[in-house]
């Protein structure tokens, strides 16, 4: 498992949640002995402009350092996927997210969405013809909802449960009808015990990392990547992505 990330993301770009100071730092503290990084990369404009509107872009262009990071956080997600594709499981460890980022607004501590954009550049390159996206933020990801919509090659889901057993079950009995070239992860981690949501523990994130990992091998060729979301309680945020990381791994 190759982890995608940048030293800028520790930037704190907005007074958000997501931008905290230390939220990334409590992350790389926890995962950097045990996997790889790989450096991430700006995203091309043309990249955003495959799912964003060019008002979308010159709105979040306007807010200067906020604008970087955010492509900076794009082109990480292309290169987890990418990495993926190629054949090695990846996540990219990015910040801002993105899954409440549609095509000409967003909100949520969202500016582009950046797992929309890495799952349409690998279909706009021919890479890949259908994916499904797990989405296990506390939040719908309405963004990706929204641009994929009328796009039944790319499959989004969000399980919903108020019990945590019955939530990693929805996880394995989605997977287990669907088929597609890639699976994806948007890994947020605020539905956890400790955290905003307070269902899941540390190790039902690993056991759904195993789930995606066995799906992706038995269905699309091993390849499978995440990309982080939520997550807001930095106790516990570096020892739960770590978790999902050891399952998928």
């Amino acid at each position: 498992m190759k982890v995608v990330y940048h030293p800028r993301y520790e930037e704190v770009y907005t007074s958000d949640p997501a931008a905290s100071a230390g939220r990334m730092e409590s992350i790389i503290k926890e995962i950097l002995p045990h996997f790889q990084t790989v450096m991430a990369e700006l995203a091309e404009v043309d990249d955003i402009r495959l799912v964003h509107s060019d008002e979308h872009i010159r709105y979040i262009q306007r807010m200067g350092l906020t604008y970087e990071i955010a492509l900076l956080a794009a082109g990480g997600a292309i290169k987890a996927a990418e990495l993926a594709i190629g054949g090695q499981p990846a996540f990219g460890l990015i910040r801002p997210p993105g899954h409440h980022a549609s095509r000409d607004h967003c909100w949520g501590f969202c500016f582009f969405n950046n797992m929309a954009i890495s799952i349409a550049k690998l279909r706009r390159e021919e890479k890949i013809k259908t994916a499904v996206i797990l989405d296990i933020d506390l939040h719908f990801g309405d963004g990706t909802a929204n641009i994929f919509g009328n796009v039944p090659e790319v499959v989004y889901s969000h399980p919903e449960s108020r019990d945590r057993q019955q939530f990693v079950d929805s996880v394995s009995q989605f997977l287990a009808r669907t088929k597609a070239d890639v699976v994806a992860v948007s890994a947020g981690f605020d539905r956890h015990e400790h955290d905003w949501g307070g269902l899941l523990t540390t190790e039902d994130y690993q056991t759904i990392g195993k789930l995606v990992k066995e799906y992706s091998q038995s269905v699309c060729q091993g390849r499978r990547y995440g990309v982080l979301e939520g997550g807001y309680n930095h106790d516990v945020l570096g020892r739960n992505v770590k978790a999902l990381l050891e399952g998928m791994s």
